[in-house]
């Protein structure tokens, strides 16, 4: 069972002496994909426990609020849960930013249902078919006969669009595919795994560093055909598992300062120890 971690719509560190060096810009804001927050959360700790002098805010909000803040200047570093799409880059470039990406980290989404719900495995065209509300009923999933809580994050986070791209529409580009009309949107991982766990009839998605033995994870399969797998940093890294993802950090150019110095000891060997003690997969 992969650990919990409550996710703050907002997580600050503050090291000692820290006021003293944000008035000296020896500081680094980071904001967006709400995903990616617990693992910045722990990154940031323990950067400023070896650098003192240093002062970190992780901020949540979403993928698309990350890079609106950075085309902004609002941020040093955007955390993202998808590629930057190309008008983003075009507005990006409008404002004279250069984001160039880091991969820092890979994630795989889980699909969860409440414990108590006896579906255990589906296939990705069951998902699909579900979470555009084609199918209603557990009953026509292999599951009881009631309702399908469709749960979903909201439009601006990048495990949203991840989702909708990779299993709605299932990597077709031409595909107009969206989540049913009656899908809940919540603000939050962690608000879909609450909901998740007192919802008899929900359904959701979130990365599966979140899972807790209060939801209940499917394994899923490519089609009929194929072998149903589960959400586990194994089966990330051996690609078996339909729905992984690269997690990354955005900057305006190149990583210079102090923000290098963040994105080298992410990409470091104890850096990416923290990847996989907060449950997610190192890429190196």
């Amino acid at each position: 069972m992969l650990k919990k971690w409550l996710v703050a719509a907002t997580v600050v560190f503050m090291s000692a002496g820290a006021l003293a060096s944000a008035a000296e810009k020896n500081s680094i804001q980071i904001k967006g994909s709400d995903t990616m927050v617990n693992l910045g959360q722990s990154w940031a700790e323990k950067f400023m426990q070896d650098d003192p002098g240093s002062f970190i805010a992780v901020t949540g909000g979403g993928s698309g609020t990350g890079f609106s803040s950075l085309f902004s200047g609002t941020c040093d570093v955007a955390m993202s849960s998808r590629d930057i799409k190309e008008k983003e880059v075009t507005l990006a470039k409008q404002r004279g930013v250069n984001p160039v990406a880091v991969k820092v980290a890979l994630d795989g989404l889980a699909v969860v249902v409440n414990p108590k719900n006896p579906v255990n495995a589906l296939t990705v065209d069951q998902l699909a078919r579900i979470f555009t509300g084609k199918i209603t009923n557990w009953k026509d999933a292999g599951g009881l006969d009631c309702a399908i809580v469709i749960l979903s994050r909201e439009v601006n986070s990048g495990t949203h669009v991840y989702f909708k791209e990779h299993i709605l529409r299932k990597g077709n580009a031409g595909s107009r595919e969206e989540f049913a009309p009656q899908a809940l949107l919540l603000s939050s991982s962690q608000a879909i795994a609450d909901e998740i766990a007192q919802n008899t009839g929900a359904i959701g998605y979130y990365g599966m560093g979140y899972i807790s033995d209060k939801q209940k994870a499917v394994m899923v399969a490519r089609d009929e055909k194929s072998e149903y797998v589960a959400p586990t940093v194994e089966n990330v890294v051996n690609g078996s598992y339909p729905i992984s993802r690269p997690l990354f950090f955005y900057t305006n150019g190149a990583p210079a300062g102090l923000v290098k110095k963040f994105v080298d000891f992410c990409l470091s060997k104890e850096g990416q120890d923290i990847v996989v003690k907060t449950d997610f997969v190192p890429v190196r």
